[in-house]
């Protein structure tokens, strides 16, 4: 009998610990906090396994210069904010939050990563990290266009790393952009001239 209530007052003492842990203020939950006990690895492990159990198998688009030119103009608009660009300093943004997003175009990046890794997260989003879901935001065909050059990022055309190292506002090098169509003659007016009367 003792037994059992031990185990009932531990069940029930367990989970009231926590609530008052959480409650008083204690838990970490600023950005400069140190890590939740276990927290990491509760994280990893369980986004890991959500991805493995959910992720496309199959890439509905080549990899190819045209795509990889697409996904760097929406990775310049939407992720380098967080996720760095080719030989730029980190942003304050990305310097200031928890956890920390990974620098794409440093070191190996998620170039180890399968490409229906990188789209279930760009298409997802991944809680509590500050990466954002970006199905109700871009088509399909974006988020692989996105999932693609981050897993081939140390294998892009020269192309894409002009387009990449070109800081965001400024215009895309020449030789990346398309062919312009000339611009229509201006209209002609009629002359002023009141008519004859």
């Amino acid at each position: 009998m003792k037994f059992i209530v031990g185990v009932l007052l531990g069940v029930l003492l367990v989970p009231f610990g926590v609530y008052l842990y959480v409650a008083s203020g204690s838990a970490p939950v600023a950005t400069t906090d140190s890590d939740f006990p276990f927290e990491a690895f509760f994280a990893h492990k369980g986004l890991n396994a959500r991805i493995k159990k959910d992720m496309p198998k199959n890439v509905p688009i080549q990899p190819n210069e045209a795509n990889y030119l697409a996904g760097a103009e929406l990775y310049k608009q939407h992720c380098a904010v967080c996720h760095g660009l080719p030989l730029a300093t980190k942003t304050s943004i990305a310097t200031g939050m928890f956890p920390r997003p990974p620098l794409l175009f440093e070191g190996k990046g998620v170039t180890d990563d399968e490409p229906g890794e990188s789209y279930w997260k760009i298409f997802n989003g991944v809680r509590l990290s500050g990466m954002p879901g970006f199905s109700k935001s871009l088509s399909e065909t974006q988020m692989w266009q996105l999932a693609l050059l981050v897993a081939n990022a140390d294998k892009l055309p020269s192309s894409t790393k002009a387009v990449l190292v070109t800081p965001i506002g400024a215009s895309t090098p020449a030789a990346t952009m398309p062919l312009a169509t000339p611009a229509p003659p201006p209209p002609v007016f009629p002359s002023s001239v009141p008519p004859p009367k």
